[in-house]
């Protein structure tokens, strides 16, 4: 019996908060307008991406601050990609080095080649006789090895010295007599390479001197030798004349 008033109270106050709810809307002195808004705060709305203030007197909106420059007190550490681009930097100047060096080189060696090719053209152009001296290499030529196998077949059943000193000597000999041009032309190539070496080219001196020396002797001798016979000559065909007058 005594839950009875309780239950009653429960069910009284839904009713007694919507009356009072109801009473203070209507009682309330503020009005409520469901209208479309004035022209003029429609005029005084800003937009969101208009950077200008809507009021003149309005302060306007400060930049944001530019960042430090690094003065001279302060040391400078330079950034990861600053490094990288240094180092980039230097690769390309290596890379750039090794490829002149190398396009260098291979202009060296091209001009090289061709100055060896010239001076070896020019020294075989240098060798053949002359037009005046109206000499002719293939006939030379072929005589001088005609003379050299001569000296070997003479020589075949020598010493060893022999075999290799006498066709040498005999090929030089008979270069000397069909193609004295050229082989003068040889003698002056010859010599212009032994003057780098001066202790050849004293042994090449000392050399021609003994032999033109032993020339000398040799043609010095036959001379006497044919002046001797002329005058034995002579003599016998003196006697034989006395020995032809007496005889009468």
């Amino acid at each position: 019996m005594a839950f009875r008033p309780m239950l009653r109270q429960r069910a009284f106050a839904p009713a007694v908060a919507a009356v009072t709810g109801a009473a203070l809307v209507f009682s309330s002195p503020r009005m409520l307008h469901a209208e479309e808004p004035s022209t003029d705060a429609l005029l005084n709305r800003k937009p969101i991406y208009d950077d200008t203030p809507l009021d003149a007197t309005a302060p306007a909106p400060t930049k944001p601050a530019a960042p430090e420059t690094p003065t001279s007190s302060t040391p400078y550490r330079p950034t990861p990609t600053d490094r990288l681009a240094v180092q980039i930097g230097q690769a390309r100047m290596a890379l750039y080095r090794a490829s002149t060096r190398a396009e260098d080189s291979v202009n060296n060696a091209l001009t090289e080649t061709l100055r060896l090719e010239h001076s070896f053209t020019s020294t075989i152009r240098s060798l053949a006789p002359s037009k005046e001296s109206g000499e002719r290499l293939f006939p030379g030529a072929l005589n001088v090895l005609i003379g050299s196998l001569a000296g070997s077949i003479l020589t075949r059943n020598r010493g060893i010295f022999l075999r290799a000193t006498v066709p040498a000597a005999i090929g030089v000999g008979a270069a000397y007599t069909f193609l004295p041009a050229t082989m003068k032309n040889v003698g002056d190539l010859v010599w212009t390479y032994e003057e780098k070496y001066p202790a050849l080219a004293d042994a090449h001196l000392r050399t021609r001197e003994r032999v033109t020396k032993f020339w000398e002797t040799g043609k010095a001798h036959s001379q006497m030798g044919v002046g001797m016979l002329q005058d034995k000559v002579g003599e016998t065909r003196d006697k034989m004349e006395e020995w032809v007058k007496k005889g009468k």
